[in-house]
C-alpha cells in the first residue's frame, strides 16, 4: 500500500511596517545661528598711528557673550612683481629683505603696504611698488586676499600679481631700509621648501603664483 508523504506547510509570512520612534533628542533641533555676532558695546582702548585697539562685548552667533581685544586696520596690499621677458617657464620675481623689529630679524618678503583711509587697493598697490622697488607694472590682477590673523585682527590682506614690469627709482619712507632681491621663480620656491622664508604673505603668494604659473595660466 503506497503511502503519501505530506508536503510540508508554508510558513506564513507577515510584513510589519516600521515607524521611527522620535526621541527626546530628535525633537530638538538645533538653532539657527546669527551669520554674525552682536557689538553689544565697545571702547577704544588704544589709538595708533597705523592701527587702533578696541575692547568689545559680543553676542557670538551661537548666543554667548564675550569679552574681545581687537585690533582694527585699514587693510594691505602685497604685490607679486613678476618679469618673463628673458624666461617665460621660470620667472624672475621681485623680492625686498628688510628687518622686522617685531620678529627680531631680517625677512625676504613681497612688498606690501598699508591702505591709506579712503585709497583704492589697486592705486595702494602701485604706489607701495614704486616706493620700495621702483618698478612699474601694466597688468595687474588680483590674486587673492584674506585675513592675516583673524583671532584678533581685523585687517584684509590682498595680493596682486603684477606683470609687464619696467624699473624705475625706488622712493622709500624715512624709517624703510630695504634691498631688492630678484630672484628666479625656481630658486625663491626652492626657499620656501628649505623653510627660508619665515613671512606669511610672501609663503602665500608665491604658492598660488607658482602653482598657477605650473599649470599654464
Amino acid at each position: 500500500m503506497a503511502i503519501k508523504k505530506k508536503s510540508p506547510a508554508k510558513a506564513s509570512v507577515t510584513s510589519v511596517s516600521t515607524v521611527p520612534v522620535k526621541t527626546a533628542a530628535d525633537s530638538k533641533k538645533p538653532a539657527k545661528r546669527a551669520k554674525k555676532g552682536t557689538v553689544l558695546s565697545s571702547k577704544l582702548s588704544f589709538k595708533g598711528r597705523i592701527f587702533n585697539v578696541y575692547t568689545e562685548k559680543v553676542q557670538e552667533p551661537n548666543g554667548t557673550v564675550n569679552v574681545r581685544q581687537l585690533i582694527r586696520h585699514n587693510g594691505s596690499i602685497v604685490i607679486l612683481a613678476v618679469d618673463a621677458s628673458t624666461n617665460t617657464k621660470d620667472p624672475d620675481v621681485i623680492l625686498i629683505r628688510q628687518y622686522r623689529h617685531a620678529a627680531g630679524q631680517f625677512l625676504l618678503e613681497l612688498p606690501a603696504g598699508r591702505i591709506e583711509v579712503g585709497e583704492k587697493p589697486l592705486a595702494a598697490a602701485k604706489r607701495e611698488m614704486i616706493e620700495e622697488t621702483g618698478f612699474r607694472a601694466k597688468k595687474w590682477t588680483l590674486l587673492t586676499k584674506y585675513y592675516a590673523s583673524p583671532g584678533f585682527l581685523g585687517e584684509w590682506m590682498q595680493i596682486y600679481l603684477a606683470e609687464n614690469i619696467t624699473p624705475g627709482q625706488a622712493q622709500p619712507e624715512g624709517d624703510e631700509d630695504i634691498e631688492i632681491v630678484r630672484l628666479p621663480l625656481s630658486a625663491a620656491m626652492a626657499l620656501v621648501a628649505t623653510n627660508q622664508i619665515h613671512d606669511g604673505k610672501t609663503l602665500i603668494g608665491l604658492s598660488l603664483f607658482a602653482a598657477a604659473h605650473a599649470k599654464g595660466r
